[in-house]
């Protein structure tokens, strides 16, 4: 059996040992209790069931308006790019709901593992050292707890980093430009999977790697330093510049889209330099007591998905600083008991980059509580855009996965074992459980005080739990969770020790470190594989109250205020007007900052129902102008339908407008009931044709007929008898262009969130078309550099038939 052959016969073993321990998950017709899992995910989970099995294969590359859900919204096309991932819709179709949910999530996590493997197998890790080093990081809490938060699309992401370090790695021992562009693609794949501060922090990654590296060889390994260095500046310039062209389908629109968001560089909150403000970015930032975790997962409690009473096997909910937190910081302890292995026997790059990814990944997620992250902050572009920065710990998990399978090749290296320094190391272990052991009569023969001492932050309640018997368990939970890293520490210690001090014993000294790892983080992370059945809603049951709204509604808005999932709607292809996101348009989020029932605003933007419970509505009729009345009451009772009788139409004239550069007037007027806003209309540049002043002309303007609305097209047919402003019902967007009458025309804003076409006397025929340009600028850079890596791909391989040290095999 060749190398390459046993290497798949590992990674078989480590497939099957990963559904093996996630089994719990896999076999079974329940669904992850997660939220983002059960009301978003599934969501598409369920359209991708509904089409026949060669629809997967289907790519259609085009920029999307979403007419049904926030009132019409876009990401510009930066997101068809998903359509690339056929092997997610593949696995989604394969396997049975909802536990395929489950099943994408632990293939990706096999894939992260196989490339962490790749990559330790690549700078010259045994197979043994290589399985543990992909099996830390499938199953590590930092990455495996995100399960129960729901982040699939995280998971996905992150399973990319290791390919992208490995395919890296590649490029500088061979020196060859392909595995510079096949790291290019790996990243621009990790783009796609659309969790996009991942991707952004694993560039960041490869961008110090490749550094690091470069100055590495020119160092120690060249012999033509001018010569050498201007080829690594290359081949560093070719990886970026093709993952920028390879990922453009998606980078050129999001980066346009972004611009007028609440993060853009003109409308967001830093200072004017776009982003968030600083507080908001420095948001769950790891306070640094909470490396104690490392070894004590439940120092700070065991946190877990908002979704309902706190399962039976945890005791604590996290109670740290952080505002809260969805997954658990605890790598396990095997890794952290290894490391110093390869710091004694192994001191080269390969030891000195993990520790690099372990150590300066710890110093970013801890964000506000260093300078590092400040700094960053203030002058590194990008950094300010997100507000996670404890995120970036998936990079840690994979320097911890190398170093550990260094450390455990230093285990099984006989001349390693029977070195004098590696029995101290050995004994030097052994004070791990014995600091732990005294720790724990710390903490419970000074109870009192300690508890008195911390008493404040024992007791402060969180948006989870509060009450009084917080403390007592709070205190028990770390004590326990105490005792059992001291337990497991003297057992993984006293393993080591046998290898240093037992004769015929490494046969087994392995297989006990595996078992050891998998018990201690098989512990935590089944805590975070909560499983509940299939909420009808998910299964796409419609309720009596939409029942309703497709019979009665033609088209109009509605707006869920009782607490329903907006997105239940929106499957039934009944638009809303809003839906929730962190990132939204500056204009939009300005209306909805002050947004009222009594105002004009839900009129203008077509909101014709309401949904609100029944002690809602009882508590507000009074509230509620006369517009809004009650047309539809479920049967239990438990929906209200309310009808806005003022509701304006999807499209009308104006003959008169108000010209406001200033958006906050803009908003005060629009908000003012007295304004008239079906004869005014409000812009904010003067109008390019002839129109009545503030005061509307008396009349008729003319009428209007919205004859088409498919999302990214619209036609309108106008009769006008005067000079006037067609007004939509639509959102405003710079993607949208316009003819009329076949010629090309301007769209501008109007009522600070709605599109307006001036119109001449006569009859029209409007059409509009959402084709933003810099979507169709990025996919033909896509497209170009897909069909440039598939030629250089036929190269590589024609070289490999020619001699494997030509080709792929160098």
């Amino acid at each position: 059996m060749n190398s390459r052959k046993k290497d798949l016969l590992v990674l078989g073993a480590l497939l099957v040992l990963l559904i093996l321990f996630f089994s719990k998950i896999l076999f079974t017709d329940k669904i992850i209790r997660a939220p983002d899992i059960m009301n978003e995910f599934y969501w598409g989970v369920e359209w991708v069931k509904k089409g026949d099995f060669w629809s997967l294969f289907n790519v259609d590359l085009h920029a999307a308006w979403d007419k049904f859900v926030n009132g019409g919204t876009t990401d510009e096309g930066g997101g068809v790019s998903n359509q690339f991932l056929i092997y997610r819709s593949l696995i989604l179709y394969l396997f049975p709901a909802p536990s395929c949910v489950a099943w994408f999530i632990v293939f990706q996590l096999f894939f992260g593992a196989a490339g962490t493997y790749c990559y330790c197998r690549l700078i010259g890790v045994g197979r043994l050292g290589s399985f543990l080093g992909g099996l830390i990081f499938a199953v590590a809490p930092e990455n495996a707890s995100l399960i129960n938060a729901g982040h699939v699309m995280k998971i996905a992401t992150i399973s990319f980093a290791p390919w992208a370090f490995y395919f890296f790695e590649k490029g500088f021992l061979s020196r060859r430009v392909f595995f510079f562009l096949a790291t290019a693609v790996v990243l621009a794949l990790q783009f796609f999977n659309t969790h996009w501060q991942v991707a952004y922090y694993t560039c960041l990654g490869i961008g110090i790697y490749g550094i690091i590296r470069s100055i590495g060889i020119l160092v120690h390994e060249s012999q033509d330093g001018k010569r050498d260095m201007a080829r690594l500046l290359g081949l560093n310039l070719v990886t970026m510049l093709f993952f920028l062209s390879t990922v453009a389908i998606s980078l050129v629109p999001l980066s346009n889209w972004a611009k007028d968001t609440n993060r853009g560089v003109h409308s967001g909150a830093n200072q004017g330099k776009g982003g968030l403000d600083r507080e908001e970015a420095m948001s769950w930032s790891m306070p640094p007591e909470e490396v104690t975790a490392f070894v004590i997962p439940g120092a700070f409690g065991i946190s877990r998905q908002e979704a309902g009473a706190n399962p039976a096997n945890i005791s604590a909910y996290y109670w740290g600083r952080m505002v809260f937190t969805q997954t658990l910081t605890y790598m396990g302890l095997l890794p952290w008991l290894l490391l110093p292995l390869p710091l004694l026997f192994r001191r080269d790059k390969y030891t000195w980059l993990a520790l690099c990814a372990i150590v300066g990944g710890i110093l970013f997620s801890m964000g506000k509580y260093t300078p590092v992250y400040q700094i960053l902050y203030d002058y590194f572009p990008g950094i300010d855009r997100f507000r996670v920065p404890k995120m970036m710990m998936f990079l840690p998990v994979f320097g911890l996965g190398v170093i550990a399978a260094r450390g455990m090749d230093c285990i099984l290296d006989r001349d390693v074992r029977d070195s004098r320094i590696f029995k101290r190391y050995a004994m030097g272990v052994l004070a791990v459980p014995v600091v732990l052991l005294v720790l724990l009569v710390v903490e419970t023969l000074g109870k009192e005080y300690w508890i008195s001492t911390f008493h404040e932050m024992l007791a402060q309640p969180t948006r989870y739990e509060s009450g009084a018997d917080l403390i007592v368990r709070r205190w028990r939970n770390l004590v326990n969770e105490t005792a059992i890293a001291a337990m497991l520490a003297g057992l993984s210690a006293a393993v080591i020790c046998l290898a240093a001090f037992g004769k015929n014993s490494m046969r087994y000294v392995p297989i006990l470190l595996v078992a050891l790892y998998l018990a201690d983080v098989g512990r935590i992370d089944n805590k975070f594989m909560f499983l509940v059945n299939v909420p009808e809603k998910v299964k796409g049951a419609k309720t009596p109250a939409i029942e309703y709204l497709i019979k009665a509604n033609k088209g109009n808005r509605v707006l869920p205020m009782d607490g329903s999932d907006p997105m239940q709607y929106v499957a039934n292809k009944i638009p809303v007007m809003f839906t929730s996101n962190p990132v939204q348009k500056k204009r939009w989020q300005d209306f909805l900052e002050v947004f009222s029932l009594g105002s004009p605003l839900p009129d203008l933007m077509n909101v014709q129902y309401l949904i609100l419970s029944q002690e809602q509505y009882l508590q507000e009729k009074n509230q509620l102008s006369a517009k809004y009345l009650p047309v539809y009451e479920s049967p239990d009772g438990s929906q209200v339908v309310l009808e806005n009788r003022q509701v304006f139409p999807k499209g009308w004239l104006v003959s008169s407008v108000l010209t406001l550069p200033d958006p906050q007037q803009r908003l005060m007027v629009l908000n003012n009931p007295s304004v008239d806003l079906r004869t005014v209309a409000i812009v904010e540049s003067p109008p390019p044709v002839s129109l009545a002043g503030p005061v509307p002309a008396d009349g008729p303007v003319g009428e209007v007929n919205v004859t088409g609305n498919s999302g990214e097209e619209l036609t309108v047919i106008s009769h006008v008898t005067r000079n006037s402003l067609l007004v939509l019902g639509e959102k405003y967007d710079k993607g949208w262009k316009a003819t009329v009458d076949g010629k090309e025309t301007e769209i501008y804003p109007v009522n600070h969130v709605l599109r307006g076409i001036y119109l001449t006397p006569g009859k029209h025929t409007v059409e509009m078309r959402f084709d933003p340009l810099p979507f169709k600028i990025g996919k033909y850079l896509t497209l170009a550099s897909f069909a440039f890596f598939i030629l250089m791909l036929a190269r590589e391989l024609f070289l490999q038939q020619k001699g494997p040290h030509r080709g792929l095999q160098q």
